[in-house]
């Protein structure tokens, strides 16, 4: 085997991956090889991260030691028909598709072997060394196999084993949180220009409040809700646009979304 890493679907997250593992010194670009289907990714794969980029998955099954399966969900079944005939049985699965059970994997590659498969849920924080990643092994992945997907993750990433059943949650917090973040900021950006800010003077108030709240969160021995509180003086500015939000049940909206996204998670697999 010539790659220490085989990407199968080279989209964003895997290349948030790749970045962290290339930034790290993990692999060199000539230890990867990424498959896409789409010809601007397999650019961007070439031309800056420098890694051989192909439309053959057989390549990549054949030549890789561990494989990193970033296809949608619904491509899921087709691609493992293919991985499985060309893939040598010893290859780490690696899975970052949502929904996917380990079990579904190790089925659908096919019967010549006990498949070592671990199930993961990454961000795209990655892509600035700020990631998130939870892991779930499967039936036959060794301590071996996990320890090498979180040497790969930890180039860029915090990381987390969970059981496979919390993944979906997982999926809901941390994989799709960032976007909840933007969500956030996009319309605090949007209130301060109808306040009369500039969009430059609302985008850099609103972001960089954004990052010192997060360092906040992170450094800090204090719970979110208690950070909260010591911002909100009763009958001052933040508490009247707290009260608004909870009179409006923002709250339980934040909640009910990412239910929502859990049971979109498990749709997926289903």
């Amino acid at each position: 085997m010539t790659h220490g890493l085989g990407i199968i679907g080279a989209g964003n997250m895997a290349e948030a991956i790749a970045r962290g593992v290339l930034r790290a010194g993990v692999l060199k670009p000539t230890q990867i090889i990424a498959a896409d289907v789409t010809p601007a990714r397999r650019d961007l794969f070439a031309n800056e991260l420098k890694v051989k980029a192909t439309e053959d998955v057989l390549e990549v099954a054949r030549t890789s030691k561990v494989i990193l399966l970033s296809v949608k969900p619904q491509q899921m079944t087709s691609v493992l028909a293919d991985l499985g005939p060309a893939m040598k049985p010893g290859t780490l699965v690696i899975s970052i598709a949502a929904g996917i059970s380990t079990a579904f994997i190790e089925k659908n590659l096919g019967p010549r072997g006990k498949w070592h498969v671990i199930r993961t849920m990454p961000n795209t924080p990655m892509l600035v060394g700020e990631g998130m990643v939870a892991m779930a092994p499967g039936a036959n992945a060794t301590p071996a196999d996990l320890a090498t997907a979180r040497k790969l993750f930890e180039s860029a990433a915090s990381v987390v084993e969970v059981k496979e059943s919390q993944i979906d949650a997982v999926t809901a917090v941390s994989g799709s949180g960032p976007a909840y973040f933007f969500f956030l900021v996009e319309h605090m950006i949007a209130a301060g220009v109808q306040l009369g800010l500039s969009q430059e003077q609302a985008h850099q108030l609103a972001t960089k409040t954004a990052l010192g709240a997060a360092k906040m969160l992170t450094t800090s021995t204090d719970s979110p809700a208690e950070l909260r509180r010591k911002v909100t003086s009763p009958g001052g500015t933040t508490n009247a646009a707290i009260t608004l939000m909870q009179e409006r049940k923002v709250d339980q909206g934040i909640v009910d979304a990412l239910k929502a996204a859990d049971k979109r998670s498990k749709e997926l697999g289903q």
